[in-house]
């Protein structure tokens, strides 16, 4: 039996096979869903606007809220859920019209971050959409392969499939992450990594700052600067190259914070 939150999905796009096309996925796919697997919640959020606390509340649901209410989550701990969410969906996909413009409102502030975002923001022109979905397709799907390979196997052994992916699912098992079947990429994507980041943050459970850097410093930092520097050079529009230029920042804030603590 499906679950309230994929049938709201469904029901506000009006059906399954609806649902599938805007995902980009065969519709046996999608109608094998008992619930909106973690690794499409962003997705489905933007395609249908409902909120990921209804479309996965165990996941960011009023037990999340409670507990962020109880402990009283700072507003810098929300803003770093809120970009490695940024970061995810725009590596995981091409951004739509929609998307460019909610994030070209985006305001900075005089910070390497603000001033980051504000760059990001400026590069995010609703009419650019179709140039911006090339540039996707160029860097990381391709005819063959992409310019870029936004995995960790690949960065640290040159190879897909390597030893840093399986000792990736080995921790994600762990924190009760498991791989959905219709999953196509590898859980050492750039992307799920943002998006497992974004989840940890928004849990705060005790103990799990712990959690977020062991998974920063396992499985992000190794390669996630050089990534995002590759990113910033490769991309031939501005949207990507400023993509590029806030993860590599965000990465040394990361790091320099973790450190820190």
């Amino acid at each position: 039996m499906r679950d309230q939150g994929l049938l709201s999905a469904i029901e506000t796009v009006g059906g399954i096979s609806a649902l599938a096309r805007a995902l980009g996925l065969a519709q046996p796919s999608v109608s094998a869903w008992q619930r909106i697997p973690a690794d499409r919640v962003v997705s489905i959020e933007t395609i249908t606007g409902l909120s990921r606390m209804v479309l996965r509340p165990d996941l960011f649901g009023e037990t999340s809220e409670s507990a962020a209410t109880a402990i009283g989550m700072d507003p810098i701990e929300a803003m770093r859920a809120d970009l490695y969410t940024l970061l995810s969906r725009a590596l995981s996909r091409a951004p739509d019209g929609s998307l460019l413009e909610k994030l070209h409102t985006m305001a900075g502030d005089a910070s390497p971050l603000g001033q980051a975002l504000q760059q990001l923001a400026l590069a995010s022109l609703p009419g650019d959409a179709q140039k911006i979905e090339r540039d996707y397709f160029n860097l990381f799907i391709g005819l063959g392969r992409g310019e870029l390979l936004p995995y960790a196997s690949f960065y640290l052994t040159g190879f897909l499939h390597e030893r840093p992916l399986a000792s990736l699912r080995d921790d994600l098992r762990r924190l009760g992450l498991e791989r959905s079947g219709t999953m196509s990429e590898p859980e050492d994507h750039m992307a799920i990594l943002c998006e497992v980041m974004a989840t940890l943050i928004r849990t705060c459970s005790a103990g799990i700052l712990l959690e977020q850097a062991h998974l920063f410093e396992r499985h992000i930092k190794p390669w996630g600067s050089r990534f995002f520097a590759d990113l910033e050079s490769s991309a031939k529009t501005d949207f990507y190259k400023s993509l590029g230029a806030l993860g590599l920042l965000w990465m040394d804030i990361e790091e320099e914070a973790f450190a820190l603590a």
